[in-house]
């Protein structure tokens, strides 16, 4: 998947684009978003500078779609939150898992991702939608919830997904720059937000099989 930010059309084999890329990443690693000369990118990748602006806006749109792996990671959290053959307290706690994980595999692209979408409403843009497009799956995870009667009913199910989605987007903010709590204090407590606003009754949904929600 290419970033949406990319100025051309997708093409199979982009020598120059993917040594940009290369160049960027080695930049980043070195000094940070703040730190990036376009200049010093395209000379280690051996093309002009308007060959970098040939493929993207800017420098952040390019750190964009050096994020392109972590979208996959968001799909394979989606489908783990999504299997309701397993408990709801396994699921959620390997979803926050396998967010962390992504935060740690790939934070010092994190790290430059938010420095860009601080000062950048089209990084911005490309953040959210990332983030709104996994609201129809987890809103409809909730839904398949309240009918099997394992969730109460509440406000519309992608209100709620909505939420918890941007709830998400704080966790790893928070987690990526640093914060008081240790990673094992911010999974408990989003395990137990995302418990907690889904299924209401934290008790009846211990490590075995989840209990019907009663009123």
């Amino acid at each position: 998947m290419r970033s949406p930010t990319d100025r051309r059309q997708p093409q199979k084999s982009d020598l120059r684009r993917s040594a940009i890329l290369e160049s960027l990443d080695h930049h980043l690693r070195e000094s940070g978003f703040d730190g990036i000369n376009i200049a010093d990118v395209t000379r280690r990748a051996g093309v002009t500078r308007s060959a970098f602006y040939f493929y993207f806006e800017n420098k952040a749109a390019a750190v964009a779609a050096l994020l392109e792996p972590m979208y996959d990671d968001g799909f394979i959290a989606g489908d783990i939150l999504t299997d309701t053959a397993r408990t709801p307290r396994y699921r959620i706690r390997a979803m926050v898992e396998a967010l962390l994980d992504t935060a740690d595999q790939h934070r010092y692209l994190l790290e430059a991702m938010l420095d860009a979408k601080a000062t950048s409403p089209a990084i911005r843009a490309v953040w959210d939608d990332a983030r709104e497009s996994f609201v129809p799956t987890v809103a409809a995870m909730i839904a398949a919830e309240r009918r099997a009667g394992r969730a109460p009913d509440g406000p519309p199910t992608e209100v709620i997904a909505g939420m918890l989605l941007e709830f998400n987007d704080r966790l790893l903010e928070r987690y990526t720059l640093g914060g008081p709590l240790t990673r094992d204090q911010l999974r408990d407590g989003a395990e137990t937000v995302w418990l907690r606003t889904v299924y209401g009754d934290v008790g009846a949904l211990g490590a075995g099989e989840g209990r019907r929600v009663t009123s």
